[in-house]
């Protein structure tokens, strides 16, 4: 929920600013080679020099048609678990239109990956078996993914398909035959205002697979003028969660804290991610009333 760009193509340049995003997650502490994400992340919003907000009749501030529309964005990841690692990288194109207030956005994104396995590491009851030494080779592995995400001043929502290929992985001369399945993700929150300057804002991530069914993310998040903030997460059936954040200039920082509940907690001192980000560029005359930040 940090940097929804990650797994939503729709999201590169909606907000109006250029953001330059790093974010790491090591997923089970206190494990040995514990499976562990790094991505970083950049994208924005492409404007043409003679932008131009007008108002409608309903006093609304609306974009003149040659203003930018197109956002674009990419990221590079190494996500590693166990002996099996996945490098990559992400390009994403994003089309934002207003209707009245409200803006709707579209993506899609091309990716890759290098899909390995840690050779050296594997031990094979057969030693002479003639597939063994095609583990030791790396496959590219190509796929496309798309979304859609709607954002107003004090809401927004998007739900996005990764791996709609589902490509399939085949290592070497090895039998065997594995595939990306696609995952999906629906997500949406609304901010609430209080009279002071304080306001809170729950929200969901729900996501999953067709095989491995769906999870949520409830989350409940409480601001302080807009620069800071806590808030505490429930992923049903897994995990319970909190996060704290500050936003100093154009500095962002976040961090986010989950402690199982299933029986892996003997064994695990729970899940760290850390985001840190760059916002740059005027929001207010890139996405006219729409600033969240």
């Amino acid at each position: 929920m940090m940097n929804g760009f990650l797994f939503n193509p729709a999201v590169a340049g909606s907000d109006g600013y250029t953001t330059v995003a790093l974010s790491s997650r090591d997923h089970m502490v206190g494990f040995e080679n514990s499976p562990r994400t790094n991505a970083f992340s950049v994208q924005g919003r492409l404007m043409h020099t003679n932008l131009k907000v007008r108002k409608n009749i309903f006093n609304t501030p609306t974009l003149s048609k040659r203003s930018g529309r197109v956002g674009l964005g990419g990221y590079i990841f190494n996500d590693r678990n166990g002996y099996v690692q996945r490098v990559g990288a992400q390009f994403s194109y994003a089309y934002h239109i207003f209707l009245r207030n409200t803006q709707l956005s579209f993506g899609l994104a091309a990716s890759t990956f290098q899909f390995s396995l840690d050779y050296s590491q594997l031990k094979f009851r057969e030693t002479d078996d003639v597939y063994n030494e095609s583990f030791a080779n790396k496959v590219l592995v190509p796929d496309a993914n798309t979304g859609f995400y709607l954002l107003r001043k004090d809401l927004y929502a998007g739900f996005s398909v990764v791996n709609c290929f589902q490509t399939r992985i085949k290592i070497g001369g090895s039998p065997l035959d594995y595939r990306m399945f696609r995952h999906y993700f629906l997500m949406g929150g609304k901010r609430f205002n209080m009279e002071n300057t304080f306001s809170w804002e729950p929200s969901f991530l729900i996501k999953g697979t067709e095989k491995s069914g769906f999870q949520a993310d409830i989350q409940m998040r409480a601001y302080y003028n807009d620069n800071y903030y806590m808030g505490i997460c429930y992923r049903t059936g897994s995990a319970v969660g909190f996060m704290v954040g500050a936003k100093i200039n154009r500095f962002c920082f976040s961090y986010a804290f989950d402690y199982s509940l299933e029986s892996i907690q003997k064994y695990s001192l729970g899940a760290h991610e850390i985001n840190l980000a760059l916002k740059l560029g005027d929001n207010a005359r890139r996405t006219p009333g729409l600033i969240r930040y």
